[in-house]
């Protein structure tokens, strides 16, 4: 794709963003086919922040979630500081179409991490990991019907991220559970709860992670220090509507809450 084509892309879907409104595709002439056009009209995302990038996602990290969106592996998306809250904060719930929110593993960094040839390990990865911490994304997308559009156009989309709330970091012993088999619930109050597991982010949310990692090493972006990265949910989404509260139970790692507004 040319210039004028990836900025013709991010233009149409950041302003779609801003004003709650929907588009069934990208047009022709300014539509990804391969997922590297797609994280270059992402990038461009970026560029519109005033702050530093708070961090990455991970979308589609389940067989599950996979097949409901029609591809065939994980997507990477951008974190906005803007777009990033602290546990118990109250967001508007505006225009948002998915109307879910999501529990996950969140690691921040205490050393970036550039790409390379070779793909990094699990243990490499891990030694430079700073913290870990409950998290609740709330994702949403541009497109009418997010499931038919592909992997490129759900990538240039930010792979549906939106809001993400951060809770306080887990203790250090962290490092010695098992977070594959770490079982975690998530309450919409007063109409539903849910479990989940760790295995059902990519069998692992430390695999996770260093999938993330690898991915961005193949289109030469850096992990930096500080950035947080969400792995993906580990329960069935819960659904939410204006006014409600959501609570996320990691157990000895800690709790995440965040409440809707109108």
């Amino acid at each position: 794709m040319t210039e004028p084509q990836l900025q013709a892309a991010s233009d149409l879907l950041w302003d779609a963003w801003q004003v709650g409104r929907c588009i069934a595709a990208l047009p022709d002439d300014c539509r990804p086919r391969m997922r590297e056009d797609g994280y270059a009209i992402q990038a461009r995302l970026e560029q519109r922040s005033a702050s530093p990038l708070f961090g990455w996602k991970i979308a589609a990290t389940s067989k599950a979630g996979q097949a409901h969106i029609a591809v065939d592996g994980p997507l990477a998306g951008r974190l906005l500081k803007e777009r990033a809250f602290e546990s118990g904060s109250r967001l508007a719930f505006g225009g948002n179409h998915m109307r879910v929110a999501e529990a996950e593993f969140a690691f921040r960094m205490a050393a970036d991490v550039p790409p390379r040839a070779t793909p990094y390990s699990v243990d490499e990865i891990l030694a430079r990991v700073g913290t870990l911490h409950p998290g609740i994304e709330i994702p949403d997308s541009r497109y009418v019907d997010f499931t038919v559009v592909g992997a490129a156009q759900l990538i240039a989309d930010n792979a549906c991220a939106h809001d993400f709330v951060l809770g306080p970091a887990a203790p250090d012993a962290w490092r010695s559970i098992d977070l594959a088999a770490h079982r975690v619930s998530g309450s919409v109050a007063g109409r539903l709860d849910r479990e989940g597991i760790g295995a059902n982010v990519l069998g692992d949310p430390r695999v996770a992670l260093t999938w993330l990692v690898n991915e961005l090493s193949l289109f030469n972006l850096t992990l930096h220090s500080g950035q947080v990265v969400t792995t993906g949910t580990c329960l069935v989404p819960l659904p939410i509507a204006p006014g409600d509260r959501v609570a996320c139970d990691f157990g000895e790692l800690g709790t995440v809450t965040v409440s809707f507004g109108d």
